[in-house]
């Protein structure tokens, strides 16, 4: 299954809307990437491994539930993970690439593919519209973490320095 969809981030056209700047956002994302556990409260544990300039590996641990993947960064742009085939999960990938529509507007496009072709039955599909709402819920809350830490100034590139 294959499932794309954009948040936005900056409308020009809404002034009750907080703008944060894309270095905040590219920060807030990477910061998912590397304590994941800020966003999603029912990781256990998360080490990363293996560190170059632009990409970590990374092992979540859910419970039981151990995942391996591959974080890759492509500084103010995007944040790819690469879920490698383990166990009874297949191939997989999310990215969360950083557009700008216009020169005030800024967005973000989350893609997924979950390495299964898709659905061709109604329970298939049932199954997939689950998920899909799943994934932009917690995409949702991903924002909602960025822009309150952004608020809070715990964005800003002199405290990361």
């Amino acid at each position: 299954m294959k499932f794309e969809h954009l948040i936005e981030i900056n409308d020009p056209l809404n002034p009750l809307m907080d703008t944060i700047t894309r270095e905040q956002l590219w920060r807030g994302l990477v910061l998912r990437a590397e304590d994941p556990k800020l966003f999603v409260p029912h990781l256990d544990e998360c080490t990363i491994s293996e560190r170059t300039s632009g990409s970590f590996a990374r092992r979540l641990r859910y419970g039981d539930l151990v995942i391996d993947d591959k974080v890759i960064l492509t500084p103010l742009r995007e944040v790819r993970y690469e879920v490698p085939a383990q166990g009874d999960i297949a191939q997989s990938l999310l990215t969360m690439s950083i557009e700008t529509p216009t020169q005030e507007a800024l967005v973000v496009r989350f893609r997924y593919d979950d390495g299964n072709p898709s659905a061709t039955d109604e329970t298939g599909r049932m199954y997939e519209d689950f998920k899909k709402s799943a994934y932009k819920e917690a995409d949702i809350d991903t924002v909602k973490v960025v822009r309150q830490l952004a608020a809070d100034g715990k964005l800003d590139a002199s405290l990361l320095n």
